[in-house]
């Protein structure tokens, strides 16, 4: 697989091609071919997908790891932004010939969107702004939208506060850089290489430090005495011993990542500072939370105040090597990932 590199489906004979499963396992149970068109219903819209990207969370659903009802064949993929090509007769906001984009498909029984053409609730859908590329909004949907949700819906981040983001040069994690600056926050994260921690002070990050550096708590108490209000975690293995002895009086720790960690937790330090601890996953989230969250994410897109890094652009040819890289970066740590995965029917 090429940064960039084109490919083709195999073709079937049907009408859209699509990157699907019929049962749950590794990459290589991703088939590439033709399907019937989706018929969207009453509420939904056909979008013909201009791009998709490819998130952990499509990993664990195809691998099974994450157990969701799935209909067969399942389309892959949560992210997407395109045009709008016919809406259902029940749809109010959005018409034929309309960018849009959205996430929070394939996900709880729904299809996904590694396909040349998706039908989508149209409460999912928000519209592209001008000067936005289909490339960049499906790259910022799911990473924006969970970093919005964290910063305003659970840690409150206010003006002012100081956020520690452990592993800033993510998806995720270069969204919550640049959204907590956009909310007045300032930023202190982590990266493990001098370019990532480069780009990181490029989306805004105020004291940027490697991770691995053994004095890191006396690193972040050097740039913030007083401790931080918020810290970020966004590996999938946390260190409670090192956020605690950052965290503020009262400060929140975010958690969204490691569905198998089963990290020790020092209770005394925690509950004696009164700090909290804060979980949630993006596609719980309920409709009206989520298109809150893209209102302010189309705002900061269309004034440049938030990029998210993509790494390499593929095809749907080559969509199950992209699920094993991306399943290598988050696993296993691999390193190779600097941002995120687009797919480009």
């Amino acid at each position: 697989m090429e940064r960039g590199g084109r490919g083709r489906c195999v073709a079937g004979g049907a009408d859209v091609k699509a990157a699907f499963i019929r049962r749950t396992g590794g990459p290589e149970v991703i088939t590439c071919r033709d399907l019937p068109d989706p018929v969207p219903g009453p509420r939904q819209a056909l979008v013909r997908v201009r791009a998709a990207a490819v998130n952990p969370i499509d990993t664990y659903i195809r691998s099974g790891v994450v157990s969701m009802p799935l209909p067969v064949p399942y389309v892959v993929g949560c992210d997407l932004a395109g045009e709008v090509v016919a809406v259902g007769n029940e749809v109010d906001r959005l018409r034929p010939g309309m960018r849009v984009w959205g996430s929070n498909q394939g996900l709880l029984g729904r299809q996904g969107t590694c396909a040349e053409l998706a039908a989508v609730d149209e409460q999912w859908l928000y519209p592209t702004p001008d000067g936005v590329t289909d490339r960049d909004a499906a790259a910022a949907a799911l990473v924006s939208i969970t970093a919005h949700l964290g910063l305003v819906s659970h840690a409150a981040l206010q003006p002012g506060e100081t956020i520690f983001v452990s592993g800033g040069s993510g998806g995720v994690g270069s969204a919550v850089v640049q959204i907590a600056r956009a909310l007045g926050g300032r930023v202190i994260a982590t990266a493990g290489t001098i370019a990532k921690r480069e780009r990181v002070e490029s989306y805004g990050g105020d004291v940027v430090l490697d991770y691995r550096r053994p004095d890191l708590v006396a690193a972040v108490l050097a740039a913030a005495p007083a401790g931080v209000q918020v810290h970020w975690e966004t590996r999938p293995d946390p260190d409670f011993d090192t956020a605690i002895a950052t965290l503020a009086e009262g400060g929140r720790m975010v958690l969204m990542a490691g569905r198998q960690s089963r990290p020790p937790l020092p209770v005394g330090p925690f509950y004696v500072k009164g700090c909290r601890l804060l979980g949630f996953v993006m596609f719980k989230a309920p409709a009206q939370q989520q298109a809150a969250a893209a209102a302010d994410i189309n705002r900061w897109l269309a004034s440049g105040r938030l990029r998210v890094p993509v790494d390499r652009v593929v095809t749907l040819a080559h969509v199950a090597e992209a699920h094993a890289l991306q399943e290598a970066a988050t696993v296993r740590g691999s390193g190779e990932l600097a941002g995120k995965i687009v797919v480009e029917p």
